[in-house]
């Protein structure tokens, strides 16, 4: 079922613009390789949280994997969303794929390679930190599945990737700027495939 153009958010062509004002701004900030006092202050309150929290983090954090991907297409397309089933697997991987090609533009190493006394939580990550691979994927499935053509699914979408944001932080994977800019790029591809849902007959 085509959803009502009625339920529009009437400034919707602002969310991409903003999205990408958002991303071109953290990569340019984090290309530096800076850390801010801010950037800093917030990943040390999520990184220093208690090790006790370690287990429900990792599992909240698997919600940004490419495998959920697969995952949440299986499970739309098996209650009969296919189209959302479609959009979840090619614009999730996408988002993964987008991310691979930023990091090495961007050039920013993980949150050990800039900042003092990081806890490094399971296997310290290689490679690149700019933007958050975890991130963008959970935050372009967010936008996916839940009601993007309201104010409420946008902010959705933004929930979850903070909220897989922060247990990348806290296991020492990332720092804010990498989380925002994930974000971005999620809400990005979300709103693309969303717009694509829109016209598929």
């Amino acid at each position: 079922m085509k959803r009502s153009a009625g339920h529009r958010v009437p400034t919707s062509s602002l969310v991409p613009l903003t999205a990408g004002i958002v991303f071109c701004e953290t990569a340019r900030r984090a290309r530096t390789g800076s850390v801010g006092d801010l950037e800093a202050r917030v990943f040390r309150r999520c990184n220093g949280a208690p090790n006790s929290a370690h287990l429900p983090v990792w599992a909240v954090m698997q919600s940004g994997s490419l495998a959920t991907v697969f995952v949440a297409g299986g499970v739309l397309a098996r209650s009969g969303r296919v189209r959302a089933a479609a959009a979840a697997v090619v614009a999730g991987t996408a988002a993964w794929g987008a991310v691979k090609l930023v990091k090495p533009i961007v050039g920013r190493g993980r949150p050990s390679h800039v900042l003092d006394d990081v806890d490094v939580r399971g296997h310290a990550q290689t490679g690149l930190g700019y933007p958050s691979g975890h991130v963008a994927v959970a935050a372009t499935l967010g936008a996916i599945v839940a009601p993007v053509t309201t104010p409420v699914g946008w902010a959705t979408s933004i929930a979850v990737g903070g909220v897989v944001g922060g247990t990348r932080m806290y296991v020492g994977a990332h720092l804010p700027l990498d989380v925002v800019g994930g974000i971005a790029i999620g809400v990005l591809f979300g709103r693309a495939a969303n717009e694509v849902m829109d016209r598929w007959p």
